[in-house]
């Protein structure tokens, strides 16, 4: 799964910054500025606003709030008891699923981060693993995202949720929780699927194809517990190496 990732602005905006004059850059992060935070750890059931590339606009950088809320929710109710349940996305299932399948169809979207953070399962006890490029280059994940009207307020909400697929070698070892079914992780995407994932035109038999575990170069190391007492907080510290002299290495 991912529920707990890194997305600095940096990483956030590094899209943005390549397909697009600096004058439209300057423009965008002042208007973007308001609704962003610097992301050293955030996890999705906080629903953080996030900058997302959509399949409408995929040069552009928007905001959306992680967590989708399907177009059909009848109610902010609903919506609350939606939002918690989406912030993964399995994508083996987006075109059947009720709360995935139009997104899946017709609005999908690219996360850039800068890592993702997982945790081990060893006896009753949990290790946290911050995982990144090895080229520290951003990550791109494969999203899906859905604008709601809130007719109580209405404010029309733009939401996302993150694809996930089996996962890779290096996963495999990490994400051990044995209530899962197997080891998962979230679909990250390369330059040329990234293009074909972002293309509206795009036959769902192509999108099915791309949800594979990822071939990128990733490496892994323990971190600092991000739930408790212990837990460093939103900053540089939080993705620091941190050894446990009970866990013996992975790899």
């Amino acid at each position: 799964m991912c529920y707990d990732i890194q997305a600095k602005l940096e990483a956030q905006l590094k899209r943005a910054k390549r397909m697009n004059h600096k004058e439209i850059i300057r423009e965008l992060e002042t208007d973007l500025e308001p609704y962003l935070t610097q992301w050293h750890h955030v996890s999705g059931f906080s629903h953080p606003n996030l900058i997302i590339y959509t399949n409408e606009s995929p040069k552009l950088p928007t905001i959306a709030k992680w967590g989708l809320i399907p177009e059909w929710t009848k109610n902010k109710e609903q919506a609350n008891k939606l939002h918690n349940n989406t912030i993964n996305a399995r994508g083996e299932s987006i075109f059947d699923k009720p709360s995935f399948r139009d997104s899946a169809n017709h609005k999908r979207c690219l996360i850039t981060i800068d890592g993702f953070f997982e945790h081990h399962h060893r006896g009753k006890k949990i290790f946290p693993y911050f995982i990144r490029k090895k080229d520290d280059e951003p990550l791109n994940l494969a999203g899906l995202w859905s604008e709601w009207l809130n007719k109580q307020s209405g404010e029309i909400e733009r939401t996302f949720s993150i694809v996930t697929c089996k996962a890779n070698s290096l996963l495999s070892k990490i994400h051990n929780n044995p209530k899962l079914s197997g080891p998962r992780m979230p679909l990250i995407l390369n330059e040329k699927s990234t293009d074909l994932w972002l293309d509206i035109n795009i036959h769902k038999v192509i999108i099915n194809s791309l949800i594979q575990p990822s071939t990128e170069e990733l490496i892994a190391h323990t971190v600092k517990p991000l739930r408790g007492k212990h837990y460093p907080g939103n900053n540089p510290e939080v993705s620091k190496e941190f050894f446990y002299d009970e866990l013996n290495e992975l790899f």
